[in-house]
């Protein structure tokens, strides 16, 4: 039998964020006798998804963290590409500093090099300048344009053409279910109240500041509520601090990063997405397959909205008292099956996953 062509996805590491899940969505269902990914991260401790990765029979290569102007880091990469023949294709996913993985793999023979935008924005902090500058440079490195989203590819790669991969799921996994509802309420004491969630890792883009100010008024009009925070990351303890200072602490449950989450939507009522900036949040396609009445920001694109009556658009500028009348009202949304347009609008990630095995199937034959 013919060995699969290895595809090398470049990722900062594997962790439970949206494009980690979103690669590991398309892993689990390639045809690993046609196609099998391995990484190259820049972390030296295992992340959440290396397990598995190594048990559907993926590889894991590890490098220096990423400083751009670092001539040893890009020497390292060189090498790395040099000793490594094997890979045609590169898939790089680092955002605005995705070109130095690219000209590397470039200067080191690679044929096809894949550049994929996961956002439409930075934070606007210290690097933010930097990161703008190397962005200018992945037209000229990448031989393959990749976005998430329209908005994201225009916001990356100008004008010039790209493909839409969609970060599609198995919409089944997140069909509504009264027993794992009961199971999951069950585990976090929640039999009687009202729940709002939210799923996303604790940065500023998130924007949990504005959620927490947000649910500290839900409380103050319905006592019976709980905030069901899911993720990690350096923001925890603030946003922890916060609910405390609050005196809402009581009130908000943090779970950290879990590996269950279409069960923990289940739990919830209400799914609030306030984000400053947004690339397609997976998580917004699977509150939407999960039957949740949705609350996002202006911010969020509106090409994330894949299903009719589950989503509505509220302006950051308008008072948290509006927000929490509002999610109050989106409460008794009754859950219902939108499998359908979820597949219709194309985030199956069955027929996704197909779609991007051919396509490496023809690059690797060009």
């Amino acid at each position: 039998m013919e060995a699969p062509i290895r595809i090398l996805q470049v990722v900062t590491y594997m962790g439970r964020g949206g494009l980690e899940t979103m690669l590991m969505n398309y892993y689990r269902h390639m045809d690993r006798e046609k196609i099998q990914f391995d990484f190259l991260v820049h972390r030296d401790f295992e992340a959440d998804y290396d397990q598995e990765i190594l048990s559907l029979g993926g590889r894991i290569f590890r490098v220096s963290r990423l400083v751009p102007w670092s001539g040893r880091y890009r020497q390292e990469l060189r090498d790395f590409f040099r000793q490594h023949p094997e890979y045609k294709i590169v898939h790089v996913h680092q955002d605005c500093l995705s070109a130095v993985a690219l000209q590397c793999a470039k200067e080191s023979g690679v044929p096809v090099r894949i550049a994929h935008s996961h956002n439409v924005q930075q934070d606007k902090n210290i690097k933010y300048l930097i990161k703008l500058h190397y962005m200018k440079y992945i037209p000229r490195y990448a031989t393959d344009l990749f976005a998430c989203g329209e908005d994201a590819g225009q916001w990356m790669f100008g004008h010039m053409p790209f493909t839409v991969l969609k970060n599609a799921i198995d919409p089944e996994r997140y069909l509504p279910d009264p027993q794992v509802r009961a199971r999951i309420r069950h585990e976090f004491c929640l039999k009687n109240y009202l729940v709002i969630g939210h799923v996303g890792r604790f940065s500023h883009q998130k924007n949990h500041t504005f959620l927490l100010d947000i649910f500290g008024e839900i409380v103050d009009n319905h006592p019976m509520v709980k905030l069901l925070l899911v993720g990690g990351g350096d923001g925890m303890e603030s946003a922890r601090e916060k609910a405390q200072a609050m005196g809402i602490a009581d009130h908000v449950i943090f779970t950290g990063v879990r590996s269950d989450v279409p069960q923990l939507m289940q739990a919830m009522d209400v799914f609030v997405f306030p984000s400053l900036y947004e690339g397609l949040p997976v998580t917004m396609v699977e509150a939407q397959a999960a039957g949740l009445p949705c609350v996002i920001s202006d911010r969020v694109p509106g090409e994330c909205v894949v299903t009719k009556g589950l989503v509505t658009v509220k302006k950051l500028t308008d008072d948290p008292r509006e927000w929490a009348a509002h999610i109050l009202s989106e409460a008794k949304t009754p859950r219902k099956d939108h499998t359908a347009e979820i597949r219709g609008a194309g985030y199956d990630i069955g027929a996704a996953a197909k779609n991007l095995e051919m396509f490496y199937l023809a690059k690797s034959e060009e």
